[in-house]
């Protein structure tokens, strides 16, 4: 355990009232790798039973935490082991059988969310792969708390094109299937390339096969924090010292963090995991990453130097965050979501960002292209394009990427979307109207590069 400087906590926890610091999300990591059998009901009884089992506790001790620290703790998950791989011993393989289970069990202990229902499919499938990918647009329609993802690629293995319009067509099917809530499903679905097994955020939290049988994952905010300190600073300051402030502000988010997600392991009796140093931005004002680049100089997120702005803070963050914890994991760094960050979607309204800047930018940020709407109407060949594109990214730089966007059924560009709650709102952005269709269905999997031969 780190000896915690009680000045700096004090210091920290002033920014919560102003500046929207926050723990953003307490994930329990849950193994059920005990719970596989040849039956989909009794694997979904098992699966009920173990999270009851391991999570009655976590939203009422988490709630105990918030009260004593006075540290808000937005959302309380659960992470598991992936679906596909839990059912599919199953004799009849019903996934969506097992899926509502899971949303039953997130309703009995009363979590915001719970992943796993995922595939790792980067060098091929199973044929309960298959199966798996066929029920993901019923098993998000027809659920509430429940997030999926697929992991399409990696540095070592390559990309696998077929699932990558598999996964283009399960967006478009769970769009429509959720259309008169504006598709939201597919806000809950997620797809990466280098796919973490520790990563408490939603939609693409589980718990990778390599974990341990639980564990307490933790993941930290505080966009506000860090540009208010910004705005502070000399305007001539130049960027080294830009990038030590940075530096001293995560290293005071991530010592709060790291001691909620160990006080809150302790009280639970399980161990502690890492805590992930994401900057996560939400829909409130003054609670965005957009607004650290506006604090560094730029007049929008999305000009001419923003790209170099996100590298510098995605660095700094890394650099400042692990002295303040033994266990550094998840995708750490910062977020780049439109819909859930007042700024960005500021960006897009006033034609600052476009989705070409957005991919310019997951080159050096936590992730990929995130919560993004576009028409309705876009075909399943473009968005396999977009797919591609940020699959390649993550495979040639050895990082973790990600799509997260959302064909708004009935909507087109100058429409906006209401989400709700930590999902926020979107304006709805134009994509590139040349087809990609002879492309992506060419098939099969693109090899991995040079530098992956480093044994």
């Amino acid at each position: 355990m780190l000896n915690f400087n009680q000045r700096q906590i004090l210091e920290t926890i002033e920014m919560i009232k102003i500046h929207h610091l926050d723990i953003r999300t307490v994930t329990l990591s849950l193994s059920l790798r005990d719970c596989i059998t040849t039956d989909s009901t009794t694997t979904a009884n098992k699966i009920y039973d173990k999270i009851l089992k391991y999570a009655s506790n976590l939203v009422s001790y988490a709630n105990e935490l918030e009260d004593e620290y006075s540290i808000p703790i937005v959302n309380k998950r659960i992470a598991l082991s992936p679906i596909s791989i839990i059912g599919e011993a199953n004799t009849d393989c019903d996934y969506v059988k097992i899926a509502k289970m899971i949303d039953k069990a997130a309703d009995a202990v009363g979590v915001d969310f719970v992943g796993g229902f995922s595939a790792l499919v980067d060098k091929g499938f199973t044929k309960g792969d298959l199966k798996f990918f066929e029920s993901i647009p019923e098993a998000l329609s027809s659920t509430n708390k429940l997030c999926s993802s697929v992991n399409l690629g990696t540095s070592k293995a390559g990309v696998n094109m077929d699932a990558v319009l598999k996964t283009a067509e399960v967006i478009k099917k769970t769009a429509e299937l959720t259309k008169d809530l504006d598709s939201i499903g597919a806000a809950k679905f997620v797809c990466f390339c280098n796919a973490v097994t520790d990563n408490p955020f939603m939609a693409g939290a589980f718990c990778g096969v390599n974990e341990a049988e639980c564990a307490l994952n933790i993941g930290v905010s505080g966009p506000g924090v860090v540009a208010s300190a910004i705005k502070n600073l000399d305007k001539t300051a130049d960027f080294g010292e830009v990038s030590n402030l940075i530096k001293k502000m995560a290293f005071k988010i991530t010592t709060t963090g790291e001691l909620i997600g160990r006080k809150l392991a302790d009280k639970m009796n399980i161990p502690f995991g890492v805590i992930d140093l994401s900057l996560a931005p939400t829909p409130a004002i003054g609670d965005s990453v957009a607004e650290i680049f506006k604090a560094m100089g730029l007049e929008q997120a999305g000009a001419s130097g923003t790209t170099m702005a996100l590298a510098m803070l995605n660095d700094a963050v890394k650099k400042g965050g692990i002295m303040a914890s033994s266990y550094v994991g998840g995708l750490s760094g910062a977020f780049i979501p439109v819909s859930e960050d007042s700024g960005m979607i500021e960006a897009v309204e006033k034609g600052s960002l476009t989705i070409d800047k957005l991919e310019a930018m997951t080159s050096v940020c936590s992730v990929g292209l995130d919560m993004i709407a576009i028409p309705g109407d876009t075909s399943k060949y473009t968005i396999a394009g977009m797919i591609a594109d940020e699959m390649a990214i993550g495979m040639i730089n050895k990082k973790t990427t990600a799509v997260r966007i959302i064909p708004v059924v009935g909507k087109t560009v100058g429409d906006t979307v209401e989400f709700g709650g930590l999902l926020g709102y979107a304006p709805i952005m134009p994509v590139n109207s040349f087809s990609s269709e002879i492309f992506v269905k060419r098939g099969g999997r693109v090899p991995a590069p040079l530098h992956s031969l480093n044994n």
